[in-house]
């Protein structure tokens, strides 16, 4: 598994889940001297370096797996760090930008709100009688 970038947001979250759950994950970023040849032993690649198609045919095999967690504002709309036309028809599978991460990190943020206002609600009761 390769995530490219190493946001304190997006990449080195998502490499210490990976690698925590047994996972073998190489971190590339821009001091990685060759990403392309990194990006390519990857079965499963994660992107996540805010950079508009970054990504493209040259970093992919048949096999990889493609998840774009980039979102970027471009004149040509919302694009990821993938160049997703280019790539797709290359890969096993790949998330779109918009509509693929996104709807994901959604749901996990309104499930963490929930799950802590309960927790608060919780420790503001008054111990039973």
């Amino acid at each position: 598994m390769v995530v490219v970038g190493r946001s304190k947001v997006v990449g080195l979250p998502t490499a210490t889940l990976l690698a925590n759950h047994g996972a073998r994950v190489t971190v590339a970023h821009s001091e990685t001297a060759d990403v392309v040849a990194e990006a390519r032993q990857a079965e499963i690649l994660v992107v996540a370096v805010g950079v508009p198609h970054l990504i493209g045919p040259e970093h992919v095999t048949s096999d990889t797996v493609v998840i774009d967690c980039g979102i970027n504002v471009t004149t040509d709309g919302v694009v990821g760090d993938v160049d997703f036309e280019r790539v797709q028809p290359l890969v096993a599978a790949i998330t779109p930008v918009p509509g693929g991460v996104g709807p994901v990190t959604t749901v996990m943020l309104l499930d963490q709100a929930v799950t802590a206002a309960e927790r608060l609600a919780a420790a503001a009761e008054p111990p039973a009688p």
